[in-house]
């Protein structure tokens, strides 16, 4: 067994960065393709246009209908292929990042990923999750490189809407315990190898970040405005979290959350937020963890305004058979709830989502008591 770590090239973060996005770009020619979606133009165009022409930059556009799909990525390589562009720059969410690294990717040119929101760890990742046009996961592929350069405008980002940066807290909450578990477990990773102590350094420091930071962080960006808490949490969101995940590995909180979706009344709900649950669940799995710790997180939880319980994911009504055909899905072959020390059963995932449900409720109680 070996030791692994994949990462981006660059990674620059700060207030106003975006305005250095020609300047960047410029490390690679001065023809780009540019794809991103009409909220996201409407955005950041006056920054990231006149940063561009500055530098002589030549670009077209792709606007970005909003899944991550095997057509759309082909339409991104098409694209650049036919204007000869030599880097592929993609702002947006991790949908589009996504797409963008799998054009990219196809035709072997440098990408930037300049990402609007700290809603998941998708921009420092070398991978992408296809989606059906219906928003239906299909799986993921594993590219040769991470992005070039990451770009991450903690200005724009206080912008967005609360709930992408309040969801990503809890996306990026799940990567110490999840890399623990497969640490422990000596889960291969995405990276091809084992978790390093770098890495598990890197994932520690992001739990550590959120618990500590993560409500002021909240509170900020609900204002609007970039503060010290702000910084920290969209750095764990997005590259501790990005590297944490990617090369520590991922367990039950990630097979829970992503699955979620099994449950209609969930589509509506952001990554993140299935994640949160998937953490409950996870916390109630664990043999290991002390009940303090386990307290400590879910009422982080909920004070962060995350599900914790069935109830905060409009689940109702669900009985115990449905449940346990959940759980058969969630835990077979090849599932991420195979990496933990001990056995994840369709049985235990299901009691374990239930005692979840259970103690979401209770600490909820005790929050508003």
């Amino acid at each position: 067994m070996h030791y692994a770590m994949i990462a981006p090239r660059k990674y620059i973060q700060g207030k106003g960065v975006l305005n250095d996005l020609g300047k960047y770009a410029g490390l690679f020619g001065k023809k780009a393709l540019v794809v991103w979606g009409t909220r996201t133009k409407a955005a950041v165009r006056d920054i990231a246009v006149p940063s561009l022409e500055k530098e002589g930059i030549e670009f077209v556009e792709k606007m970005f209908p909003g899944e991550c799909t095997h057509k759309m990525s082909e339409e991104f390589a098409d694209i650049a292929k036919t204007n000869k562009a030599e880097v592929i720059i993609a702002l947006g969410g991790g949908k589009i990042l996504d797409c963008a690294k799998a054009a990219a990717a196809a035709l072997d040119l440098p990408m930037l990923s300049v990402p609007t929101i700290a809603g998941t760890d998708a921009p420092t990742s070398g991978l992408t999750v296809w989606y059906n046009d219906e928003g239906d996961c299909l799986g993921f592929d594993l590219w040769k490189f991470n992005p070039d350069i990451v770009l991450v405008d903690t200005g724009v980002i206080a912008k967005a809407p609360a709930r992408y940066f309040i969801s990503g807290m809890a996306d990026a909450l799940a990567t110490w315990l999840e890399a623990d578990a497969s640490y422990r477990n000596r889960s291969l990773t995405c990276s091809g190898g084992l978790p390093p102590l770098a890495v598990m350094a890197i994932a520690g420091t992001c739990y550590e970040t959120l618990l500590e930071y993560g409500i002021e962080a909240k509170s900020a960006v609900e204002l609007q405005v970039v503060t010290p808490a702000v910084e920290k949490c969209v750095e764990a969101n997005i590259l501790m979290s990005g590297l944490g995940f990617e090369s520590g590995g991922l367990g039950s909180a990630h097979a829970v959350g992503n699955d979620l979706p099994f449950f209609h009344e969930t589509h509506a709900f952001y990554h993140g937020e299935k994640v949160s649950f998937g953490i409950v669940t996870q916390l109630c799995l664990d043999e290991d963890i002390p009940a303090s710790e386990i307290y400590r997180v879910v009422d982080f939880l909920v004070e962060a305004g995350l599900p914790v319980c069935f109830e905060d994911l409009n689940i109702k009504d669900v009985s115990r058979d449905k449940i346990m055909e959940f759980g058969e899905k969630v835990t077979g072959p090849g599932s991420l709830a195979h990496n933990h020390t001990y056995e994840v059963t369709a049985e235990s995932l299901a009691h374990a989502m239930i005692a979840a449900d259970g103690l979401g409720k209770r600490r909820k109680l005790l929050k508003r008591g």
